[in-house]
């Protein structure tokens, strides 16, 4: 039985078929665009050259002779000597392209005209010296009879000249561009004929790849795969080849016997790799807390601290010539530190409770006057904080509401902790208080880093803090807890914020004693279900 020869074997044959046909393709290619590349030259070297040249020549000509009449028709002498001195840029300019055409290889014909060319316009460029001549020796009636007669004749005879010698030259451009023309086409057909050739060779030898390599690796690579689709029931074909692909073929009979307890084996890793995930995450989070509240917790209190040890120090330092005044204000700070102290530790504590518990447990709807709750909320951070101005904007008259107090009190003291917090150029806090028929509305507004707009949507997210507040210490679950008592109140909150412009929150609550009551209906019913 006929045996396959070994696949490196195979593909080194074609392999070197590809590099037979790239070299006698290559060749070949060269030997015909040499050619070609001998016409393009004589274009490019002679008669792109030659032609720029003549056409510069009859430019700069025309213009002499137009500077010749201007400087008979000078009005003074300042345009006079101006056009003369045009005359010798365009003599310049001339005796350049002459050199350009000289320097390029021609033909005797070609020679003998650019030599008629060259005498007849020196001719010309001595009738012009004497028309000049006299002309400045106010001869101008004998220098415009010249140029009329003589000196136009003598440069008609020049131009003509140069005339033929760049129809001549047209002309055998136009030749040797014909030729160029054969020599592309011929080119052209005789490498594509052998492109055709080569594409036929290759095809032939990617069938032959085709029918001795591909298809078998192909038929195998799909019997592995309905072995990975746990697909075991099936004939391993090809295993009495003695190469490569029968050593593949091989493989795969022991992949078969083996697949079973592989795919046992990797529903338990993927079980045991889920509950690592699972618990990974939940260490994670853990971690992100602890070292949260750490920053936090440092920062926080270190502040406070060191505010109380200064003033205890100096105190002790100054115990002997301190007046009454102050020690005042000396304790009125230290009381300060304190304050800010007991504030973020209740902060803490109920937020940890109100998470940890759930917000509902304790939630006690009571009547209320916001008015005052809102002076409360302004004068302890004023305390806290004294150099922060808070102004305030309510009504006269005190603003009844059924709510709960304490959560209220938590909600406007995160708002206006945050405004004072993101407001480090110390601008100017209002807050706000209003009433209509059904509802309490309340504004916080700052004047501080604002709020990016990519972050607007999730600002209520546990956790998720802005992307232009590294450096401040945070948390990021003071406007998450602030969202869960105003869902319990069944009010809501607006955020409008610029970045580097401010923040303006404005929270609106109702006031009936109905919702307050479905509310705590709502709230017992939790707790019921919760026993």
């Amino acid at each position: 039985m006929w045996q396959p020869q070994p696949i490196r074997v195979q593909l080194a044959a074609v392999f070197l078929l590809f590099f037979a046909l790239v070299v006698i393709l290559g060749s070949f290619s060269i030997w015909r665009l040499s050619n070609f590349a001998g016409l393009s030259a004589d274009v490019a070297e002679i008669w792109l050259p030659t032609t720029r040249a003549l056409g510069d020549l009859s430019n700069y000509t025309s213009d002499f002779r137009a500077s010749e009449g201007g400087d008979l028709l000078a009005a003074t002498p300042a345009e006079a000597a101006e056009t003369e001195k045009q005359m010798e840029g365009l003599d310049r300019t001339i005796a350049d392209a002459e050199r350009r055409f000289e320097h390029i290889r021609h033909d005797t014909a070609e020679k003998d005209l650019y030599a008629a060319f060259k005498a007849r316009w020196n001719e010309y460029r001595g009738i012009v010296n004497q028309m000049l001549v006299l002309a400045r020796n106010d001869h101008k009636d004998e220098a415009l009879q010249i140029y009329g007669s003589s000196s136009r004749a003598a440069y008609n005879a020049a131009s003509d000249t140069l005339g033929h010698l760049t129809d001549q030259a047209v002309a055998r451009a136009q030749v040797a561009r014909d030729r160029l023309a054969v020599a592309y086409r011929q080119a052209f057909w005789l490498i594509l004929l052998a492109i055709v050739i080569g594409a036929m060779l290759v095809v032939a030898a990617l069938i032959r790849i085709s029918r001795s390599i591909s298809a078998p690796l192909l038929d195998l690579a799909d019997r592995m795969r309905r072995l990975a689709a746990n697909d075991t029931d099936i004939d391993i074909p090809e295993t009495e080849r003695h190469d490569e692909i029968g050593e593949m073929a091989q493989a795969t009979v022991v992949f078969r016997n083996n697949a079973i307890e592989l795919m046992r084996s990797q529903r338990m890793l993927a079980r045991q790799a889920a509950l690592l995930e699972e618990q990974l995450a939940h260490e994670q989070r853990l971690t992100l807390l602890q070292r949260n509240f750490v920053s936090m917790a440092s920062h926080e209190f270190r502040t406070p601290l060191t505010n109380i040890d200064g003033h205890a120090r100096r105190l002790d330092k100054i115990k002997d010539v301190v007046t009454p005044a102050e020690i005042s204000e000396r304790v009125s700070k230290i009381r300060s530190a304190v304050l800010r102290m007991t504030h973020l530790m209740n902060n803490l504590l109920n937020s940890s409770r109100l998470i940890d518990g759930g917000v509902g447990l304790y939630f006690h709807p009571t009547e209320m006057d916001m008015t005052a709750l809102l002076q409360e909320v302004c004068q302890l951070h004023r305390d806290m904080v004294p150099g922060s101005p808070i102004l305030e904007r309510f009504a006269a008259v005190p603003t009844p509401m059924i709510g709960d107090a304490k959560l209220l009190f938590q909600v406007f003291s995160n708002l206006l902790a945050n405004a004072i917090k993101y407001s480090p150029g110390g601008g100017a806090i209002e807050v706000e208080a209003g009433s209509a028929a059904d509802e309490v509305v309340v504004t916080v507004s700052d004047r501080g880093i604002g709020i990016p707009p990519r972050d607007l949507p999730r600002l209520f997210e546990r956790y998720h803090r802005g992307a232009n507040v590294s450096g401040i210490v945070g948390t990021g679950v003071g406007l998450y807890l602030v969202k869960m008592a105003l869902d319990l109140h069944r009010g809501g909150i607006e955020v409008q914020s610029k970045e580097n412009e401010g923040s303006r929150f404005t929270v609106r609550l109702p006031r009936r004693l109905a919702v307050a009551k479905e509310t705590q209906s709502l709230v017992g019913s939790e707790a019921m279900t919760d026993a």
